[in-house]
């Protein structure tokens, strides 16, 4: 038998943490959506060696060909076009691990909050669906640190992902947990996952990519109806307190000027590939018309933020007139713009929320 350290691993991390556990002695069903949504996930799972074709590896022509980032189509670009093959691929394959490392992590963070929910829920439907999710996200851990050995190497965390996991790990209260984790952190993930299952052809990657966002979308569905059903009964300065929770936890992944941005992070793949970042985006631009034509066809671009998180936000009832104008200074002080309502033009992002999918596993599946 293999003798294991009980000291943390000198490749990780460890955190202090606070956890309120909660026991509940009512075993009867008292939120019938979450009590659903449990079963769905249990009738749902998958094994990952048995789903997944890992035999066939990676196509990597298909892989270049289609290969984005942040929902920006690389591929339909002249500079794409002009790199030679093997560029296109190196390019490629580490774009993609440092995505995916960080949707890695992303998920052993999620593993660790989904452990806590478990815990520190108060109602059994809440635990029993918690721990339907913590298996769930055991999973993905799996198939994400396998597909990166295909590609590359695991990269480290970005800083804003890491400060949000440890905001909402060490957080002693619950409903902080499962904003952090259900609203913001799910709902980038899926609508980054979504988003990179559409746009690649790579099998492996697109057949992943399905199995693990439709887990995402239950994900998603259980802090909207958790949450929605608690956030009404809040007194207005614990729904504030919540509010600029989730903000935070926003501004961490998008705001270029706090230097934790993603995109930012995400900077350091082209210059270990060998091209300029800066180069690398500027002749992407002029290309921008093709870009756009290719954005169109797909509906538009929203990040997922502006796309998903907000919408969340606001149908759990956590999108104040007053946290809405924070949002808006965040996008105008990092020029991030939308397509407005009627394709002429650009608008604030605050200005074109679209409504938050009825059902989140079809909307998941209407793109595979």
């Amino acid at each position: 038998m293999t003798l294991l350290s009980a000291k943390p691993p000198t490749h990780g991390d460890d955190l202090e943490t606070a956890l309120h556990a909660v026991y509940n002695w009512d075993y009867s069903s008292e939120v019938d959506e979450l009590r659903t949504l449990y079963e769905k996930g249990l009738d749902l799972q998958w094994i990952a060696a048995r789903e997944l074709p890992w035999a066939d590896g990676i196509d990597r022509d298909v892989f270049a060909r289609t290969f984005s980032m942040f929902g920006v189509p690389f591929h339909r670009t002249r500079f794409w076009s002009s790199l030679p093959e093997d560029r296109r691929w190196d390019v490629a394959r580490r774009g993609s691990a440092w995505m995916l490392s960080n949707f890695l992590h992303g998920e052993q963070g999620a593993l660790m909050v989904a452990a806590q929910l478990v815990n520190a829920v108060p109602h059994m439907d809440g635990k029993f669906y918690a721990a339907t999710q913590t298996l769930d996200e055991a999973r993905h851990v799996e198939v994400f640190a396998k597909y990166i050995e295909l590609l590359d190497r695991v990269h480290p965390i970005a800083p804003g992902l890491k400060t949000v996991l440890d905001k909402t790990l060490a957080h002693d209260n619950w409903l902080f947990k499962c904003v952090g984790m259900q609203i913001v952190v799910e709902g980038l993930a899926l609508f980054t996952f979504r988003d990179m299952r559409d746009t690649t052809e790579e099998p492996l990657l697109k057949r992943l990519l399905t199995y693990v966002a439709r887990d995402e979308a239950r994900h998603t569905a259980y802090g909207v109806k958790y949450l929605g059903a608690v956030v009404p009964t809040l007194s207005e300065a614990e729904r504030t307190e919540l509010e600029d929770f989730a903000f935070e936890a926003s501004r961490l992944l998008i705001d270029s000027r706090s230097g934790t941005a993603l995109s930012q992070a995400f900077f350091t793949v082209f210059t270990e590939a060998g091209i300029d970042p800066g180069e690398a985006f500027g002749r992407a631009v002029e290309d921008r018309a093709a870009l756009r034509e290719a954005m169109q066809r797909r509906g538009g671009r929203l990040g997922p933020v502006s796309g998903f998180v907000i919408p969340s936000l606001g149908r759990i009832g956590l999108f104040s007139e007053r946290i809405a104008s924070h949002f808006r200074d965040l996008f105008d002080q990092n020029q991030i713009s939308a397509p407005s309502g009627n394709g002429d033009g650009r608008v604030n992002p605050v200005d074109a929320i679209p409504a938050l999918p009825e059902d989140l596993e079809a909307w998941v599946l209407a793109g595979a």
